[in-house]
């Protein structure tokens, strides 16, 4: 599974008539870690071991991602998303934990924050999608992912691409990681686990081009610290920036990282979590 050290059992539950998979375990308080776009709970292969020595992770995977049943019809908002992650907090007995959201798993935090308040203790977010997302450029890279979903292609040949590290740059060309070479070839076969199992990313993905979080930043009143790749060009350094203003959070910049720094830097990124939820306040 995620990790040798605090292995997470998969489960699955039923939520609102779909089946969802998710991962449990770890020792601690509660922490809750939910994937981006077109990601999988196997996103977390790195960075899960870490936090899992201190903390007792849930890990959700979102309708239509990975093995998770999709929804039954695209819907209108993300809302469906951050109920389900909600909803699985319950049937594990979390009332109240700290999110850390990656991408469009911020976006699902942040949504969470604001329609159960009382669940979520402290927010985590790297890179999360949102405020640029409807621009012209995001829409067609998310249309990209959506639609042709090139991850598909090479997910069936994850192992051979995790073995060589050339072959990295074509599976994630380089825009994806600033490094695709130095990826560990765990974090590799993390990444490319789910574009062979999605069944709807596509609902998701056009959610969120609908999505504008920053109306409601205001009725965030937890606190929050974000996380950014300083080479991230799939969620620009500005809109880090931008959520670090309208929520007045700290923000920390992660040298020579790009987009899916979970896996590209997890112990800067495990070191950054601890600190901030540890109360040392941020590193």
């Amino acid at each position: 599974m995620v990790t040798e050290a605090k292995p997470l059992q998969e489960r699955y539950a039923e939520v609102d008539g779909l089946r969802l998979r998710y991962l449990a375990g770890g020792d601690g308080p509660p922490l809750v870690l939910v994937h981006g776009l077109g990601g999988s709970v196997t996103n977390w292969v790195e960075l899960a071991p870490l936090l899992a020595h201190r903390y007792r992770l849930l890990v959700p995977e979102l309708a239509g991602h990975g093995r998770s049943d999709p929804l039954p019809a695209p819907p209108a908002t993300l809302e469906p998303f951050a109920e389900h992650v909600g909803a699985l907090m319950d049937l594990e007995g979390i009332s109240r934990a700290p999110l850390v959201g990656h991408s469009l798993g911020g976006t699902v935090a942040l949504l969470l924050a604001t329609r159960r308040p009382d669940a979520v203790s402290a927010l985590v977010l790297a890179a999360p999608a949102g405020i640029s997302s409807s621009t012209t450029r995001s829409r067609l890279a998310i249309r990209l992912m959506v639609g042709v979903r090139p991850g598909r292609l090479v997910s069936p040949v994850r192992r051979v691409v995790a073995g060589r590290p050339l072959l990295r740059y074509a599976a994630f060309g380089g825009w994806q990681v600033s490094d695709p070479a130095a990826l560990s070839p765990r974090a590799v076969e993390g990444f490319l686990e789910g574009p062979g199992l999605h069944r709807d990313i596509a609902s998701a993905g056009y959610a969120l081009m609908r999505h504008d979080p920053r109306p409601e930043l205001a009725r965030i009143s937890c606190p929050v610290y974000l996380l950014w790749g300083a080479r991230d060009t799939m969620v620009p350094l500005a809109d880090g920036f931008e959520y670090a203003r309208r929520l007045g959070a700290p923000i920390r910049v992660i040298a020579d990282c790009a987009h899916l720094l979970i896996g590209e830097r997890p112990v800067e990124c495990a070191d950054a979590i601890e600190a901030f939820l540890g109360g040392d306040g941020p590193p």
